[in-house]
């Protein structure tokens, strides 16, 4: 799975919708396995995350939901259409909102 071309999509409260780079994503949960399972970085890039994020792309929302934040992937994020929200409310739309995983 090449996660270069590869965006989570995520929409707002405010039905703003934003694209963030799924590499962004799996690159966080590589770092915490591989410090978790004293492996490197690439280890457990390569052989973990991008397995898991192939098989079930259900994965890469559930990582990015659970166990990021919005100011994790802001930076990152580019808005495909904009409504002027709060960093609270970027958050809530963060971990609840819609998602799906597009190709590029």
């Amino acid at each position: 799975m090449s996660v270069d071309n590869k965006f989570l999509l995520v929409t707002m409260p405010d039905r703003s919708k934003w694209k963030i780079p799924v590499r962004i994503i799996a690159e966080d949960r590589a770092r915490y396995y591989a410090q978790k399972n004293h492996i490197t970085f690439e280890q457990s890039l390569k052989s973990d995350t991008l397995p898991l994020f192939e098989e079930e792309e259900y994965e890469i929302e559930d990582w990015a939901s659970n166990n990021m934040d919005w100011s994790d992937v802001a930076i990152h994020a580019l808005k495909i259409t904009d409504r002027g929200l709060t960093i609270e409310e970027l958050q809530e739309g963060w971990v609840n909102g819609e998602k799906e995983i597009v190709d590029e």
